[in-house]
């Protein structure tokens, strides 16, 4: 399987922009003197919502669709059940990685980080050093996803790039105000949460290079699948417990229904 350069850049910007947008909640913990828990679960949800919605109705149908086309209906169904379950295990393993202390799926809201004591600078630096390293390791499989969906199909790419975008705001918060209040530097705390998105870039490009050499029908069949379930591991086990979290219950799903219902008409229109 071929792509011509305009596709395949178009598909690692939005990696770049689904990437780089903890930047943006890195933004948001300067400005705001209180997290706005209301947006953030209702955003986690919405994102939640697309995803789960998109999986599941377009990617590992597709994925179906192309490996059935070469193994066969019993073959074909076989392994995209197959890649769908390894895509869960595969970033369930990643999320393993991830010491539980520093996980940046760890609520942290900006009004609490001022209680700190300034003697544990060091504390609150580890703790933003480990939450950026975190976010670069689950970025990186998430970069596959978002890079592989847009160079099948451009529009479902800006979707699930959109949806990643909005689950790193809060990414941005977790690495920024911790090391913020170590530091007393804004800038330090920007450029560090700011390059821990450029994982998600990186992980395109890795795949790319690795995958790309031999990309067939049958394996952009399995890699399709597999990001299905890397969306859905990562919508139940980060974004909608976020979303709780943050004491918004209820709006997190009203925000995880919209995304269904934003993802579902997007698709119809292109029909």
């Amino acid at each position: 399987m071929e792509y011509d350069f305009s596709t395949v850049m178009f598909a690692f910007a939005l990696t770049l922009f689904a990437g780089l947008s903890t930047g943006i909640g890195s933004a948001i913990a300067f400005f705001a003197k209180t997290t706005n828990t209301k947006f953030l679960s209702v955003a986690l949800g919405f994102s939640a919502g697309v995803m789960i919605y998109v999986s599941f109705v377009e990617i590992i149908v597709k994925a179906r669709d192309v490996l059935i086309a070469d193994l066969g209906v019993r073959g074909g169904h076989w392994v995209t059940t197959a890649a769908f379950f390894g895509g869960l295990f595969f970033i369930a393993v990643i999320d393993k990685m991830v010491p539980s202390g520093e996980n940046p799926h760890e609520v942290k809201r900006i009004e609490d980080m001022g209680e700190e004591n300034p003697k544990k600078n060091k504390k609150l630096m580890r703790m933003g050093l480990f939450t950026a390293l975190a976010i670069a390791i689950h970025n990186f499989p998430e970069g596959l996803a978002t890079f592989t969906a847009a160079l099948n199909e451009p529009s479902l790419g800006i979707a699930i790039a959109v949806a990643i975008a909005i689950h790193n705001i809060p990414e941005g918060i977790a690495v920024s105000v911790p090391v913020y209040y170590a530091t007393n530097s804004k800038s330090k705390a920007f450029w560090l949460s700011f390059i821990s998105g450029l994982a998600e870039p990186v992980g395109a490009l890795a795949g790319y290079l690795i995958l790309m050499p031999f990309m067939s029908p049958v394996l952009f069949g399995v890699l399709f699948a597999g990001v299905a379930g890397i969306m859905v591991f990562i919508s139940l086990d980060e974004l909608l417990p976020s979303a709780r979290e943050y004491g918004e219950h209820h709006l997190s799903i009203y925000g995880l229904i919209a995304g269904m219902v934003v993802m579902a008409i997007s698709l119809l229109l292109f029909i």
